[in-house]
């Protein structure tokens, strides 16, 4: 019964949150619509994700690791993390330092929220459309040439198992390109926020931890993608295993089985 008063709490909150921050934000992208990398439009956006999940009390987010020099004063990175829920954003959000995120586009058609991405300065990306990424590419380029960091999850879309997908190439392409370091974070405990498939809240701790910067001179794009996969890798599971010691390998240990009994 506790869960399920505090996960109608939760909607309700999140709902609440987003109809005070939609004039906002509105108001924001206004006054800042000449501003090509998006930074205080942005920033508002950051705290909407702040202010909604640290009140919810099913959540309980932390940060570890510490920004790296210069990123605060105007120094780009192509920062990137692994995806396991849709708390992913709302975990990031907690990062001490400005942003500008690559979203699928599906995500700016939803009530409420898509306003406050689109105000956000948020980057749109349809999937499978080379136009639509060659658009959100050339956003990109000008949010770093500004001096901006940006947000990507290079396996594109949500993690079913917590099991790390496939790095795509577009944001190492991307750093590459415009000489900027790769900034790999760590998320674990997501999922648990709000699994994969599910419309309810879990009630659940969530870390993300900054890791060192990978720089991106004379490095070649496979190796560079396989090095931030793994250093991600390595860091979300020992942060999974504290997080919930035994657990994970038991939920793993019962996605075996299903999978068995399905066939595949």
């Amino acid at each position: 019964m506790r869960r399920v008063l505090l996960g109608i709490y939760t909607y309700a909150e999140f709902f609440l949150a987003a109809l005070l921050f939609v004039p906002v934000l509105g108001l924001v992208a206004l006054l800042h619509r000449g501003d090509p990398a998006c930074r205080i439009r942005g920033r508002w956006m950051r705290r909407f994700g702040r202010f909604t999940s640290a009140l919810t009390p099913l959540w309980r987010f932390s940060v570890r690791g510490e920004a790296p020099p210069g990123i605060r004063e105007g120094r780009a990175f192509v920062v990137v993390a692994n995806h396991e829920s849709t708390a992913d954003p709302f975990l990031l959000s907690w990062l001490p330092w400005d942003m500008r995120w690559v979203a699928k586009v599906e995500l700016f058609r939803l009530p409420l929220i898509g306003l406050l991405m689109r105000a956000g300065g948020d980057i749109p990306l349809r999937r499978g459309s080379r136009e639509s990424a060659e658009e959100m590419l050339e956003a990109c380029r000008r949010t770093l040439a500004a001096g901006v960091p940006v947000m990507l999850f290079p396996e594109g879309t949500r993690s079913p198992d917590g099991n790390l997908l496939p790095f795509k190439d577009g944001a190492f392409r991307l750093a590459l390109e415009a000489g900027v370091p790769i900034l790999p974070v760590a998320l674990a405990g997501t999922r648990n926020c709000r699994p994969k498939g599910s419309l309810w809240f879990g009630d659940a701790r969530a870390v993300a931890q900054v890791l060192e910067p990978i720089p991106t001179e004379g490095r070649e794009l496979a190796a560079l993608r396989e090095e931030a996969r793994t250093r991600i890798g390595e860091a979300a599971a020992r942060l999974r295993s504290e997080l919930d010691p035994g657990g994970e390998r038991e939920l793993r240990a019962l996605h075996r089985v299903a999978r068995g009994a399905s066939g595949r």
